[in-house]
């Protein structure tokens, strides 16, 4: 198993917490030389907030541990491919790489629709590795809205 993958097996047991709230199953972590600074998973149900995906979470999480709002060096791990605020914040913390799971055809900034890692405009470039351990983040994402669809909700 490679350090990519250890780390995504985290990321989607954070996912799984989400689920257990309610939320849509998506996990991040934010790891800098083998150890882990912020974990977080989606809860902007539970929080009434519209900011808090798993990547906000754990960098918000990240930041407080390292007194810091730049998270130089590090990776950013997520089950699935950010959105545009996802990404942005990324860009902000000056994340180092982002390690992500299954794509997101309809949102998905990296390769599904604005390719924003390509850009030329930022500031900051990030390294971008997709697809680690993406069946497994699709399964759970599947499995949640099929549980949600079956139950009525929406």
């Amino acid at each position: 198993m490679t350090d990519d993958e250890k780390w995504m097996h985290e990321a989607l047991a954070l996912a799984k917490q989400g689920a257990a709230e309610g939320e849509v199953p998506v996990g991040a972590l934010v790891v800098r030389d083998g150890q882990v600074l912020g974990r977080g998973w989606n809860r902007p149900i539970a929080g009434h907030d519209p900011t808090a995906h798993a990547e906000v979470m754990a960098l918000r999480d990240a930041a407080r541990h390292e007194a810091n709002y730049r998270l130089t060096g590090a990776t950013l791990y997520v089950t699935i491919e950010p959105c545009t605020m996802c990404f942005g914040a990324l860009m902000h913390a000056r994340i180092a790489r982002l390690v992500y799971g299954a794509t997101e055809p309809r949102a998905g900034t990296c390769v599904s629709q604005l390719r924003l890692p390509e850009q030329s405009f930022y500031n900051h470039r990030l390294e971008v590795t997709g697809g680690v351990l993406a069946e497994e983040s699709a399964i759970m994402l599947r499995g949640f809205f099929r549980q949600r669809r079956g139950s009525g909700e929406s």
